[in-house]
């Protein structure tokens, strides 16, 4: 709530001299790099959709997980591992290029465009590659078939034992959901341990 007020007071005082208010945020995920983004300006009385504890209340934008994933490869052509939301509100996908080569692309919730990539540094490129040799549905896949139990907030390759992808579903009250995608049929199952919360039916 403070972090609100914040934003509203310096958005009015950037208003009333007569300029505008951005924001810069720096991304510096686990994966590494920073550099500064600059999204629209913030006016007065705008509400970001957050909870007080900075996680999003609902998804902002219109750039689903999937679209995410589509545009960063378009952008940095290789396989996507995985795609999370972040607080920001953009979109991280990591991407497995040729050899050993990793990059983390931010997406734009809104528009779609990318906003930056960097090279990350992982050594299971070989893990991933062989994990996913006999794989017939992608992570953009997964998030499309995910996206109709929730909003997918984020969706990532689990190769320990039994391969599939993991995705987490947000409902339209809240609630967090796991789930498991399997890589060759594309079925969606309730991941082990997750003891339930909102769906798309809630």
């Amino acid at each position: 709530m403070k972090r609100n007020i914040v934003i509203a007071v310096v958005a009015a005082a950037a208003l009333v001299g007569g300029g505008t208010a951005t924001a810069i945020g720096v991304s510096g995920g686990e994966g590494g790099g920073s550099g500064s983004v600059s999204s629209p300006a913030v006016r007065a009385g705008d509400d970001d959709g957050r909870d007080d504890d900075g996680r999003g209340e609902r998804v902002s934008g219109e750039v689903t997980a999937a679209d995410a994933i589509a545009a960063a490869l378009k952008h940095t052509p290789g396989i996507a591992v995985s795609a999370e939301l972040h607080d920001d509100g953009s979109w991280e996908v990591e991407v497995l290029g040729r050899g050993d080569s990793w990059r983390s692309v931010r997406v734009d919730p809104g528009s779609g465009k990318v906003l930056g990539a960097w090279a990350d540094y992982e050594d299971d490129a070989g893990e991933v590659r062989a994990a996913l040799k006999g794989a017939s549905v992608s992570a953009q896949e997964a998030a499309e078939v995910a996206g109709a139990k929730g909003t997918v907030v984020s969706v990532e390759l689990d190769d320990d034992g039994d391969l599939g992808w993991e995705a987490e579903t947000r409902g339209s009250s809240g609630g967090e959901r796991d789930w498991r995608v399997d890589v060759r049929s594309g079925e969606v199952s309730v991941e082990r341990g997750d003891d339930g919360g909102d769906s798309a039916d809630d």
